[in-house]
């Protein structure tokens, strides 16, 4: 099989610490989401059945097809506004299934019209770029402030990763990862009581569909998802070169989001409350880093959505093992396997002098992490650069506009 002969270790790598990062960065949020109606314990395990087998075969199934890194994540603002607006209405599970598969008839909607895909084409590549960095420069951060109180772990890490830089470049990250494991092993910070072996069962919940949680709990739902998920989704193919403007006419964007509309009206019952677009984990798997051929960075997405099936199907004995890892040698592992893409996003945001200015502040915003009126700071950073472009290009002769396509502006290398 094909798969197998493009497969490397670093790929292999690149997709279980995407998982590493996407799965213990949120896994609690998304608890508290489902504790906030009244979810029992075997109901939260269906939620990680349901969600894993959502994000695993999302991912893995159209990267095998298409041949390009195809990654779909659960919703964490989705998950935080569920989880602030569930204990605030005083919802049931059923009205929250009900909910989830309204939004996810939203999503699938936008994506069967090319609504949202036609929006992103309006968009420079230089507020995209700007964006996706602003998104990602946050776990760059925090993988530096981890040393506050890991000072001698993320010294290590860093040592390592530069050493790998320099003679391996390859498996730099591979490298990086197993030497933090090792370190944290050996001073026994390992939480192996978080795991217990045991296999996750489907727990159907009949939808109830009422205007209350419509209102309250799908538009929100939908909102978030599409402005702080799909929106810096799409920022992350197109940085990474797999956009509708690649030779090969790239990632079918329109028809990625609507399969993961149709997911979720499909797994909703189930506990799977918003699949998107993914794009931290997105970046780590169509990175370099994952593999030097981006034709065969797939290998990545496709180890990706298979260890997440892992995750649906074990459930709670792989939630306690991937939180087993202390949480500063998951951040750190994180920042430094993001470096590449951030500063690649950095470059071509800041590279025309027509744009860098409104580039800037898409990525200062976005980097903010402001919410306002329960939309993450994603959109906020598009909105607000795309406000700074409008005023200082308007009516300007030779400028270029707002409404210039990815064709129009620079591309942005593959790698």
């Amino acid at each position: 099989m094909q798969f197998f002969k493009d497969l490397n270790l670093s790929a292999f790598t690149a997709g279980f610490v995407a998982v590493l990062v996407g799965f213990t960065s949120s896994v609690a949020i998304v608890f508290q989401a489902a504790q906030a109606f009244g979810a029992t314990p075997a109901q939260i395990s269906s939620w990680m059945w349901a969600l894993g087998l959502g994000m695993g075969l999302c991912s893995a199934i159209p990267s095998l097809w298409l041949k390009k890194p195809v990654m779909i994540a659960w919703s964490t603002p989705g998950a935080a506004v569920l989880a602030t607006a569930g204990l605030a209405g005083g919802f049931s599970m059923a009205e929250a299934v009900g909910a989830f598969m309204v939004s996810a008839a939203l999503i699938a909607l936008f994506g069967v019209t090319g609504w949202f895909e036609k929006v992103m084409n309006r968009i420079p590549v230089a507020i995209a770029s700007a964006l996706l960095a602003g998104v990602l420069a946050r776990f760059g951060i925090d993988a530096f402030a981890a040393a506050k109180t890991a000072l001698p772990l993320v010294l290590l890490m860093l040592a390592i990763y530069l050493a790998g830089k320099r003679l391996m470049p390859r498996y730099a990250v591979v490298l990086t990862l197993l030497g933090g494991i090792v370190y944290v092993a050996a001073r026994g910070q390992l939480d192996w009581a978080a795991v217990s072996f045991s296999f996750a069962m489907p727990v159907f919940v009949a939808p109830q569909f009422t205007f209350a949680a419509a209102v309250s709990l799908a538009l929100p739902l939908f909102v978030v998802t599409m402005a702080s998920q799909n929106l810096p989704g799409v920022a992350a193919i197109r940085a990474a070169g797999y956009g509708s403007d690649a030779p090969d006419g790239g990632i079918p964007i329109s028809k990625v989001i609507t399969l993961s509309g149709l997911a979720t009206l499909l797994l909703a019952p189930f506990g799977a409350f918003a699949l998107n677009l993914s794009a931290i984990t997105a970046a780590i798997c169509m990175g370099k880093e994952a593999h030097e051929d981006p034709a065969k960075r797939y290998t990545a997405a496709v180890s990706c959505g298979l260890i997440y099936v892992v995750i649906g199907i074990f459930g709670a004995a792989i939630t306690g093992l991937l939180t087993a890892f202390p949480k500063e040698l998951v951040v750190a592992i994180a920042g430094l396997a993001l470096l590449g893409t951030i500063g690649s996003g950095l470059a071509v945001a800041v590279k025309d002098d027509s744009h860098r200015e409104a580039a800037l502040i898409t990525f200062l915003v976005t980097l903010s992490g402001v919410v306002i009126a329960g939309v993450g700071s994603a959109f906020w950073g598009v909105a607000a650069g795309a406000l700074a472009l409008f005023v200082q290009q308007c009516g300007r002769a030779g400028s270029v506009p707002f409404t210039a396509t990815p064709a129009d502006l620079p591309k942005t290398p593959q790698s």
